[in-house]
This record gives structure tokens, C-alpha cells and sequence, in this order.
């Protein structure tokens, strides 16, 4: 396939589907986006952790860039060509660091136009202790949790209409005359669907992940008590979706209870479901009860950061867009424009994202050697600013140091 301004390299092979499966080669061409703001310099560093850890594995990665953002604005004139989306559609896969939306453009976000552009509904982020990073909570060692959130309805729907709007008073009219609600006239509405198809597509992934990786449990996260039809739904449909299609591999909280007295057989994994609101303060006060948590966008998006934050912060958050087979692997954290080429932000994020990246490929040997050397770095005290400033003793490094200590672990491992 030809690409007006994607270079293609020359040596490498395309990652593809099969049978809906990734086929992946021991030398795979991978797409990246070195994003907006940080990005210039934590997706090198990025780069460099991840090319180690594969070649000490006995692969290569040959990388090409594809632009989105200001790069692809500076290249194409546009924030989000159509040629970067045909690239990653091609190769199957993409490393993106984050993005900026700038104001006025049309789009609401670029890392929502994307997901929703290449159908990456489950955005997966696992949550888990790195030894050595200051943390909140007295045992943040008890975070082990994988957030698997919906991309691609709910508020991400982005359907809304400004108060005062023709739209507004065309949607209150109807809520009102027609429904017998009760919508003030100076009211923004929004309507945020959640859909039996993609709530089940999730949660066939959450529990499908969960299987797979030997977790104990997938917990359904809604808002059920209140808005019956949508979350209460997710809840409904997530359970019919475990009985119809994993019957022989789960069972329902209640099930855990009535027929083995609460104690989990070792082939079994428990579905259950909890209230957003409790869910929050359930992850500080029962952290270990939760290994896989599936939820609507809104829910998976404040529940995923509050996780976040007991183990260090969005600097250290890895995540991923993933669809049936394709993904396109971003951390969580934002571009955060004025630390931008200044070489001292935490890589930590944008590197521990690459190894879901590989593990998605089930490069697993590969994965945890980066896992490793990162934890060891860090538990060397050789760390970036943000993480110093919070401890004793330790050596203040760069961005692009930081991720040179790790690869040198990995080479040494």
C-alpha cells in the first residue's frame, strides 16, 4: 500500500489479522505518534525502553511516523488526516503519545475522534503499584486492577445542545409536550445512549481479558439506581452477556455465596456489580476484592484516574484503545504544553503504555522485562522531577536519561 507522507521502511513486516486474531511477526512495522506538547519527548523515550526490551526478546520493531495534532497540522494543513487513520487501518496498530485539541477546531477531541474513527471501543487501562513511588494510601500495593471503559457512547456520544439553542428548545419541547417532563427553558441538554451491542462487546472483552489472565473477578460499575434504562441496562446486559456466552467460566456474586459459601473455585471467575459512587470509596477501602472492572465511559473515565491516584498519579498511568483485534496504545496524562521539549517529565506512563502494547501482541517476555527495569529505576532513586521532589536521597534525572537507565536494566537483566 502506498502513503502520499508515511514512510514506510523498508525492512519489517505488517501486523495482521487472521481470523480475528493479530498475527504479529518478530519484526513488526509500527506506527507512532509522537504527539503534542510531552510528546516530543516521552514517546523517544518511549521508543528507546521498548526497541531494548525487544531486542534482548529476539525481535525488532522498524517504527514509522503518522501525524495527528500540530505535527499533522504543520504537515497536512489538518489535525486528523485521513492518511494517518488509513495507516493505522493498515498496520493494525499505533504508539500515540497525547494530543491538544486546539479551541474552535470542530473537534471535540482528537483522542475521541480517533476511537470513535477506528471503532477502539475498550479503553483499557490497568492500575497496579510500582515499588518505590510515593503514594497517598498507607498499602498502595494492593492495587492490581485492569479499568475496561467504554469508548465510544455514553457522554463520548457527544450528543448535546447549548442552552438557549433552536436545538434545546426543539428537545424540551418534545420532553415536555410529548413525555410530560419538566425541563427548565434556560437548560443545555445532552443525551448519552448506552446500547446492549457495545455494552456487551465490552464486557465480552472484560470477562474474555479476565479468563485469559487468571483474574478473579469482573465487576460491572453503573449509576443503575438512577437512570434504569441506560446504566442499569449496562448492568443487566453485562450479566446476560457472562451467562450466554461464559457460562462454564463464571459465576454471579450471589452464586459465589449460595452454592460455595463464598469461597471462589480456582477455575471460576466471579461477576458482580457495583454502584458508582460506592465503587469510588470501595477502591480505598477493599482495594484487593477488584481485579477487572468494566464500565460506561463516564464512570470508567473518574474511576480509572481516582485508581490512578492511589498508586502515584497520571504520570505513571498507562492505557490503550483497543477493538476487536486493532489498538492504539496512548497514556493517560495529557500534553501539558508548558513542560513541553524541556526533557524533564515522567516517561514512566508513555513506557509502561508500550507494554501493553506488547502484550497485546503476546510478547509477554518482552512486557515484563520493561515492567522490571522500570520498577528497579525507580527503586534505584533515579528518577524524573516529579517523582524527587517527593522522596530523599534520590538522583534527579531527565526525561530522556530516565529512559536510557531503564533500557540499560533491561540490557543487564
Amino acid at each position: 500500500m502506498e502513503f502520499e507522507r508515511v514512510e514506510i521502511p523498508e525492512e519489517g513486516e505488517r501486523v495482521v489479522e487472521e481470523d480475528g486474531e493479530l498475527v504479529v511477526p518478530e519484526e513488526p512495522i509500527i506506527p507512532y505518534i509522537t504527539g503534542d506538547g510531552i510528546g516530543q519527548d516521552v514517546t523517544p523515550a518511549a521508543r528507546t525502553v521498548l526497541d531494548a526490551a525487544a531486542e534482548e526478546t529476539g525481535r525488532e520493531i522498524h517504527w514509522t511516523e503518522v501525524y495527528a495534532g500540530e505535527r499533522a497540522e504543520a504537515e497536512y494543513g489538518e489535525l486528523l488526516p485521513d492518511e494517518s487513520l488509513e495507516a493505522i487501518r493498515y498496520f493494525n496498530v499505533a504508539l500515540k503519545g497525547p494530543l491538544t485539541t486546539p479551541v474552535g477546531t470542530g473537534f471535540r477531541s482528537l483522542n475521541v475522534a480517533i476511537r470513535k474513527e477506528l471503532d477502539l471501543y475498550a479503553n483499557i487501562r490497568p492500575v497496579y503499584y510500582l515499588d518505590g513511588v510515593p503514594s497517598p494510601v498507607n498499602s498502595p500495593e494492593d492495587m492490581d486492577m485492569v479499568c475496561f471503559r467504554e469508548a465510544t457512547e455514553d457522554v463520548y456520544s457527544g450528543i448535546e445542545w447549548e442552552a438557549g439553542s433552536e436545538g434545546a428548545a426543539k428537545v424540551r419541547e418534545f420532553l415536555n409536550e410529548e413525555m410530560g417532563e419538566d425541563v427548565p427553558a434556560d437548560a443545555g441538554i445532552g443525551v448519552k445512549p448506552i446500547s446492549e451491542f457495545k455494552t456487551k462487546r465490552l464486557v465480552r472483552k472484560a470477562i474474555k481479558y479476565a479468563v485469559e489472565r487468571d483474574r478473579e473477578s469482573v465487576t460491572l460499575v453503573h449509576k443503575g439506581n438512577i437512570m434504569k434504562f441506560t446504566e442499569g441496562a449496562f448492568r443487566d446486559w453485562g450479566y446476560e452477556l457472562a451467562e450466554e456466552e461464559f457460562p462454564e467460566e463464571t459465576i454471579t456474586e450471589d452464586e459465589l455465596w449460595e452454592e460455595y459459601d463464598g469461597e471462589r473455585p480456582s477455575d471460576k471467575v466471579v461477576i458482580k456489580d457495583r454502584i458508582a459512587d460506592n465503587m469510588l470509596q470501595q477502591l480505598l477501602t477493599r482495594t484487593d476484592e477488584y481485579g477487572v472492572l468494566a464500565m460506561p465511559n463516564l464512570n470508567g473515565d473518574y474511576l480509572s484516574d481516582a485508581a490512578a491516584g492511589q498508586v502515584g498519579g497520571l504520570g505513571i498511568a498507562p492505557g490503550s484503545n483497543i477493538g476487536d483485534v486493532r489498538g492504539v496504545f496512548e497514556p493517560v496524562h495529557g500534553s501539558a504544553p508548558k513542560y513541553a521539549g524541556q526533557d524533564k517529565v515522567n516517561p514512566t506512563a508513555m513506557i509502561l503504555t508500550g507494554r501493553i502494547m506488547f502484550e497485546h501482541f503476546g510478547w509477554f517476555d518482552a512486557a515484563e522485562l520493561v515492567k522490571d527495569a522500570v520498577e528497579e529505576t525507580i527503586q534505584d532513586r533515579t528518577v524524573t522531577y516529579d517523582i524527587d521532589r517527593q522522596i530523599e536521597g534520590g538522583e534527579r534525572v531527565s526525561t530522556s536519561r530516565f529512559a536510557e537507565l531503564v533500557a540499560e536494566k533491561i540490557r543487564s537483566a
